[in-house]
């Protein structure tokens, strides 16, 4: 124990008005503890309704008498004999400018406290990869590759009890074996394996740690935060893709490529959407000041990345993805105050019953009810897009314009049906399209070819030069009405170069320019040779016919039966011997193929059991039917392959005696058919 604080209510009974105390080891001075206890008690003090805190303190103890003037509560002081005597009035709920005052000056001593502990992890001076590999394509050795590729200038170390060297570099065996005050250390070690990393990074003195590794349950997890609290450990993780800096070259995550730096602060719960969102605005030119995957979140959150994107004098625009939160006051009190400084922008997650399971599973936390999340955000003043394509293109827009002071939007394109498009889209989204003020308009009539139109939106046709179109831009955006602008532009042969005139443009209010012959933003990938994709590219020869021909009629002569019904179709192709295209079939004599298409019945061609029976199918090949009816007790079943049915001994029409000694094969209508010991040639005899 390094400090205890308590309070005592005068008189011994429940009332208003209690003597607090306050101790701190002296080894422990000058930390913050004592106006950490000092918190805590107004706080427990407060739920049970004190009003008032009086103590005393000697007056040469100045650091406790800063303690109580440092707490943002009123402070009254009366001195006797060296002895100050205070008095503290306690906020209470609802009352107003007092408790504001405090909570915020609380709100600033955790911010001060949390960026300093976030120092390590996103400035640390030395980093070490806890699991890094010697194989290729391992989640260990990405991250250490990115490391050491990215131009991180800090000291690193690769931990791994099976090898002396990593990509050329000295390996330790264990985290035990680090040298002492590691600032950051990124496990990427099996589940099992992870406390055991954690308590040797404790023991060692490291600040923060990074848990690459998903996979832990519920009482890991509760270990693991314990661990790193009894260590004084900042932990980010578990299940997380790691935490990056561009612009000091630290990249502890296992990317493919390394993000840019910029200005835009990335907080995600999903590391893959991470990736992905870096990805882009690295590709835009926009670029990230920092990137954090929380993963689980079991520590660092969304709450601590706003307060260091606060204060890094970096970030420009917060990008957000959060499926849950862990205390939802605090992140409103703290969106709403970074969110008038900087954009703070987050995408809808979890909307559905399903995506609320999905969320679940791949963080180990309840989403947030949606309801629940859409009146937080609104409260604390965050910008809320739908989809991932949408938080793309307003970060674009947000990182390089203002955010718009008011709902009032101005549209000028050259091509009409564009300009109608985009008035939609705005009024559906609750915007007010600007129309013109009358001596704006008659200038504006006065550059606009005939044909086009003044009113809002404003339609400068396709045959207006670049220089026109530039005036009509100016104009447009001069309205003080106006608080922001859309363009829609398609160069012709006629116009010259409208983005070149956009760019020259004065325009004061925030402006989207959208480009209507820009590349397309859809790619289509190639399929496999044996996809369908293939089937209609160079060289393809059809080599079956996609549709199965009726059966040929007339049946040609000694087919054993006259109805083209009973022909059967052979789907197969002979592995030997000519290839065969796929036809209707007959049994014939020894006769060749007739001209009526049917060809007979060979093992290269059809298969005898595919022929046997007219209505024979793959289904019941494999399962046997009922035996017929009548004489059922009487037929036995035949296994053989070029027969499978149920036979029976006949007699000839008419007549006593039997046909030859052999089984009978009965066919589902009609009479008995005559099996052989090879194959099934013809009806023999009828019942």
């Amino acid at each position: 124990m390094v400090g205890c604080a308590s309070y005592e209510t005068l008189g011994g009974q429940p009332g208003h008005k209690a003597e607090a105390a306050v101790a701190v080891a002296d080894h422990m001075h000058h930390k913050g503890i004592a106006t950490l206890l000092l918190e805590h008690l107004v706080s427990y003090a407060s739920s049970h309704q004190i009003t008032t805190f009086t103590g005393q303190t000697l007056a040469a103890n100045s650091a406790m008498l800063k303690v109580f003037a440092d707490a943002g509560l009123p402070v009254h002081r009366h001195t006797v004999n060296g002895v100050v005597d205070l008095t503290i009035p306690l906020p209470a709920d609802g009352a107003g400018t007092g408790l504001n005052g405090y909570l915020d000056a609380v709100a600033k001593r955790e911010r001060h406290a949390d960026v300093a502990s976030l120092r390590r992890v996103f400035a640390p001076g030395s980093v070490a990869v806890i699991g890094a590999s010697r194989r290729l394509g391992t989640v260990g050795r990405a991250i250490w590759d990115n490391l050491r590729s990215a131009g991180y200038a800090g000291k690193l170390y690769a931990v791994n009890p099976h090898a002396g060297q990593i990509g050329g570099e000295p390996s330790l065996a264990s985290a035990a074996d680090l040298p002492e005050h590691v600032d950051l250390a990124v496990i990427a070690v099996p589940a099992a394996a992870v406390l055991d990393a954690a308590e040797q990074c404790g023991q060692r003195g490291v600040r923060a740690v990074v848990v690459i590794t998903s996979g832990l349950d519920a009482a890991a997890r509760a270990d693991l935060l314990a661990t790193c609290r009894r260590h004084g450990m900042r932990l980010i993780g578990p299940n997380c893709f790691g935490v990056a800096v561009p612009g000091i070259g630290l990249d502890a995550t296992f990317a493919a490529a390394h993000p840019r730096a910029g200005t835009a602060g990335l907080v995600m719960q999903s590391g893959g959407l991470g990736f992905a969102t870096a990805d882009r605005l690295s590709r835009l030119g926009i670029g990230i000041s920092s990137f954090a995957s929380v993963g689980d979140k079991l520590d660092v959150s969304s709450n601590d990345m706003l307060m260091w994107w606060e204060q890094d004098g970096v970030t420009r625009l917060a990008v957000l993805y959060i499926e849950s939160f862990g205390n939802p006051r605090k992140f409103a009190r703290t969106a709403r105050r970074v969110a008038a400084s900087m954009p703070v922008l987050t995408v809808e997650a979890g909307r559905s019953a399903a995506g609320q399971r999905a969320a679940a599973s791949h963080t180990a936390a309840v989403a947030t009810p949606h309801v629940t999340r859409e009146a937080l955000f609104a409260q604390a003043g965050i910008i809320v897009v739908p989809d991932f394509g949408d938080l793309i293109e307003t970060a674009a827009l947000l990182a390089t314009q203002p955010v718009p002071p008011g709902s009032t939007v101005a549209i000028v394109s050259n091509i009409g049906g564009a300009g109608v498009l985009a008035a939609d889209a705005c009024t559906d989204l609750g915007l007010t399209v600007h129309r013109p003020h009358p001596q704006i308009r008659r200038r504006l009539r006065a550059l606009i070819p005939q044909g086009g139109a003044a009113d809002g939106p404003i339609d400068t046709t396709a045959a207006i030069t670049a220089g026109r179109f530039q005036e009509c831009l100016e104009l447009a955006a001069a309205d003080e009405e106006v608080s922001a602008m859309i363009t829609l532009v398609l160069s012709t042969g006629a116009t010259g170069d409208l983005v070149a005139a956009i760019q020259r443009a004065d325009i004061r209010v925030p402006l989207a320019v959208v480009l209507l012959d820009q590349a397309e933003t859809v790619r289509l990938l190639p399929g496999p040779a044996r996809g369908m994709a293939s089937r209609t590219g160079p060289g393809y020869r059809p080599t079956t016919p996609r549709r199965r021909p009726r059966p040929p009629s007339p049946v040609p002569p000694g087919t054993g039966h006259g109805d083209p019904r009973r022909a059967v179709w052979c789907p197969t192709s002979p592995a030997s011997g000519p290839r065969m295209r796929m036809r209707w079939c007959a049994s014939s004599s020894d006769r060749t193929v007739t001209t009526a298409g049917f060809r007979r019945i060979r093992r290269r061609c059809c298969a005898a059991t595919e022929y046997r029976w007219p209505n024979w199918s793959r289904s019941t090949a494999r399962t046997r039917p009922s035996p017929p009816s009548p004489r059922a007790a009487e037929s036995r079943w035949c296994s053989r392959p070029t027969c499978r049915g149920w036979c029976i001994r006949a007699t000839r029409a008419g007549s006593n005696s039997t046909c030859a000694p052999k089984p009978m094969c009965a066919p589902p209508a009609g009479g008995w058919r005559a099996c052989s010991a090879t194959r099934c040639t013809r009806f023999s005899c009828s019942r």
